[in-house]
C-alpha cells in the first residue's frame, strides 16, 4: 500500500496534467478556429486563385503550429507529472523528501544494563 502523501502527490500531479492538457487543447482549438475564420475572410476579399491558395496555405500552417504546440504542452505536462511521481516515490508520509523514517538504532530508558528499560 502506498503512503498517503505519495498517493496525494500522484493524484494531484495527474489532475494538474489533465487540466493542463484540457487547457492546451482549448487553446489549440481556438487558434485553429481563428486560422479558419481568417482564411475565409481572406478568400472573400480576393478573386485571385493564387491568393486564395496562399490563404489556405497560411491556415494550414497555423493549424499545424497550434497542434504542435498542443502536443508539446501535453509532453511537458506528462514530464512534470512523472517528476512529481518520482519525487513522491522517494518520500514517506509524514517525512520530508529524502528521509525514510526508518529506525536505525535502539533507545533504552534507565541507562545501560537496566532491566526496566524498553527497547524499540
Amino acid at each position: 500500500m502506498q503512503p498517503v502523501m505519495q498517493t496525494g502527490k500522484s493524484a494531484m500531479a495527474a489532475t494538474k496534467e489533465k487540466v493542463g492538457n484540457v487547457a492546451a487543447s482549448a487553446k489549440a482549438g481556438m487558434e485553429k478556429t481563428k486560422a479558419t475564420v481568417e482564411e475565409k475572410m481572406e478568400k472573400m476579399k480576393t478573386r485571385d486563385p493564387a491568393e486564395k491558395g496562399a490563404a489556405e496555405q497560411r491556415k494550414n500552417e497555423r493549424i499545424e503550429e497550434a497542434e504542435a504546440e498542443k502536443q508539446a504542452a501535453k509532453e511537458e505536462n506528462a514530464a512534470v507529472r512523472d517528476q512529481v511521481r518520482a519525487s513522491a516515490a522517494g518520500s514517506v508520509a509524514g517525512y520530508p523528501s529524502g528521509q525514510t523514517g526508518v529506525v536505525t538504532g535502539h533507545h533504552h530508558s534507565g541507562g545501560h544494563g537496566s532491566s526496566t528499560g524498553s527497547a524499540f
